[in-house]
């Protein structure tokens, strides 16, 4: 015999019933509850079919009916699956929408060096000085963990991580919530040595595993700091410009473009200007020649702007080009993709938070 899902239902209302009232469950309290619209007969008929098949038992003769421990550990795991369903469904969305920003973020790159006629770069947001959103854990195996950091501004990160003591998903949601409690709010400089042995202690047998999780929300956090996800396009462009195409000029140019230890030191400089200016998501700044912060640019001129997500995560736009570049037509359209990301990822985090 099988647990259709009529039967589902009817044992799933039993067992709910009989946890807010501690009273036997009768046909009755099933009819106005299962909003199957079944007749009494119908449901004494699926009663006594649980019953024999050991979800549900009575207590006493003419008695409605209680779940047995069968009934309950059919009701636990089918909690714990809806759960596992709800999770993964979210996950899924998070990971969209890493891959969308990623994705966006490529697609401006490659439109600004069409428009343009000239070299770009775009970095992915900052973050060095936003708080922590929410942590999700999800164990895909008892030996890993799924860690999503979800961080001021709807900016998303995540990591598949080796742990050293298993897992399962009841002990994962204890963790989400108490790492939560802790570390909601709390930027990078705000996880204190203090509190991280805190945390350590309340987790108790899952300390070392807590350890790992820990240690990589703070590598993220600090990667922000320092190190971002820079997108470049049109590096062939250069060569459309005959005071450029000499060899040596062209390789050490391609060169630094190609480098992602130069641009990021590029990209450092220009968010280090503009909060020391109070200007996060700052006016456009032109470096001409010998101005720029990349030694090997000094034949080139270098347009850069700073745009915001909202919550204080920004990044920076920036073109190259020849000396003789078109400063107006490369400025306006720079200020053109700017205001569009600050203007569309305000409103979405507005709409968000409604």
């Amino acid at each position: 015999m099988e647990l259709d899902e009529r039967k589902t239902v009817i044992l799933k209302v039993i067992i709910k019933s009989y946890l807010e009232t501690g009273e036997p469950v009768g046909s009755r309290t099933i009819s106005k509850l299962c909003g199957l619209n079944l007749s009494s007969a119908t449901i004494r008929n699926e009663m006594s079919d649980l019953v024999e098949m050991g979800y549900i038992e009575q207590p006493h003769t003419s008695a409605g009916r209680i779940p047995t421990d069968k009934g309950y550990r059919f009701y636990v795991d089918s909690i714990v699956s809806e759960n596992d369903r709800k999770m993964t469904a979210m996950t899924s969305q998070m990971l969209e929408r890493v891959d969308k920003l990623e994705l966006l973020l490529k697609n401006i790159v490659r439109a600004l060096a069409s428009d343009t006629n000239y070299a770009a770069l775009i970095s992915g947001p900052n973050t060095s000085t936003v708080k922590i959103k929410y942590i999700q854990l999800s164990v895909p195996s008892e030996e890993q963990v799924l860690m999503l950091l979800v961080l001021d501004g709807n900016v998303i990160k995540n990591e598949l991580l080796n742990i050293e003591e298993s897992m399962d998903y009841e002990t994962a949601m204890n963790l989400t919530v108490m790492m939560n409690n802790h570390l909601s709010g709390l930027s990078l400089r705000e996880i204190t040595p203090k509190l991280i042995t805190d945390i350590m202690v309340q987790a108790g047998a899952q300390s070392s595993n807590v350890k790992i999780i820990l240690d990589a929300i703070v590598e993220m956090l600090e990667q922000g700091e320092s190190n971002h996800d820079i997108f470049t396009s049109g590096a062939k462009n250069i060569f459309k410009y005959p005071e450029l195409t000499d060899i040596d000029k062209a390789s050490q140019l391609i060169s630094a473009f190609e480098e992602k230890d130069k641009l990021n030191d590029l990209v450092n400089e220009v968010t280090e200007l503009s909060v020391t200016e109070g200007n996060a998501g700052g006016n456009i700044r032109v470096y001409i020649g010998g101005e720029g912060p990349i030694k090997n640019m000094k034949d080139c001129s270098l347009i850069t702007a700073n745009y915001e997500l909202g919550d204080g995560m920004t990044g920076v736009i920036g073109v190259i080009g020849p000396k003789r570049m078109d400063y107006e037509k490369v400025m306006h359209t720079i200020n053109g993709i700017k205001d569009q990301l600050d203007n569309s990822f305000s409103d979405k985090n507005k709409k968000e938070d409604d």
